[in-house]
């Protein structure tokens, strides 16, 4: 159950972060339509605790750099590595598509860093998105490293919904689907979870932690081009963790020759 407090300091982070510049009282109960009462609340309990500040007095307010002290402090925690830094960017500029990580949260596969493609049409997505891990490439990448009795584990729980014309719709599918992914040795969506979207994902372990590495666009451009993703995809990862490392870490995958 979503907790509404948190769910209206969300909203304000993404409000900021997309006007990038200073809001007063009136700007944010206008965007949000919230009882002025409620407004004036969380910006004073935000004020108060440093989390935001006035740039220029009574010009509006602003996110303050307490946020980026607790971001850094927290990656600081448990940083992405260079390795897959590496791997996503060399793979946006070989492949010119949105690329990005995965790891697994539940029933949702959550895009840990992204770089997005720089083409007009391309596959928008940002660091922190979730996605249904059943019904997606990165997701099923993810689920084909699971003991077969957690994967078991996991489907049971999941709430069938049609994101699209190809979303699988069933625990026997999903298991089709991963399958056929690991025979393959790559995983695919084209219209799974979003519509007129594809790509291609493969599992990558990094200091002992499943990850995945997707490369997506429009389907008319990637849909194509699956194969050459895929194997593009393997042969960074062999360069960049050195030769023979999906072959030694990844379980239960045919990789492609």
């Amino acid at each position: 159950m979503a907790v509404k407090q948190i769910e209206n300091l969300l909203n304000l982070l993404e409000f900021f972060s997309d006007r990038k510049k200073p809001a007063t009282l009136a700007d944010v109960v206008a965007h949000f339509g919230w009882a002025r009462s409620s407004a004036f609340n969380i910006l004073t309990t935000l004020v108060e605790n440093g989390y935001l500040y006035e740039p220029k007095a009574r010009a509006g307010f602003y996110p303050s750099p307490r946020w980026l002290q607790l971001a850094n402090a927290i990656a600081e925690g448990e940083p992405i590595s260079e390795n897959l830094r590496q791997l996503l960017a060399e793979l946006a500029e070989q492949t010119g598509e949105t690329i990005w990580i995965s790891a697994s949260s539940g029933l949702f596969a959550v895009f840990i860093e992204v770089v997005e493609s720089e083409a007009s049409v391309r596959y928008a997505a940002k660091a922190g998105k979730r996605v249904p891990i059943h019904a997606t490439a990165s997701g099923q990448a993810l689920l084909s490293q699971l003991p077969e009795h957690d994967l078991g584990v996991l489907l049971r729980k999941v709430s069938f919904e049609r994101y699209s014309t190809n979303t699988p719709m069933s625990i026997p599918e999903v298991l089709k689907q991963i399958e056929a992914g690991r025979r393959r040795g790559w995983f695919a969506s084209a219209s799974n979870y979003s519509p007129d979207l594809g790509g291609v994902a493969v599992p990558v372990m990094d200091r002992d932690r499943v990850y995945s590495v997707t490369v997506a666009g429009p389907l008319y451009r990637v849909r194509d081009k699956s194969i050459d993703h895929a194997n593009t995809i393997y042969e960074n990862i062999n360069r960049i963790y050195g030769s023979g490392h999906s072959c030694s870490t990844l379980k239960n995958i045919d990789l492609p020759v």
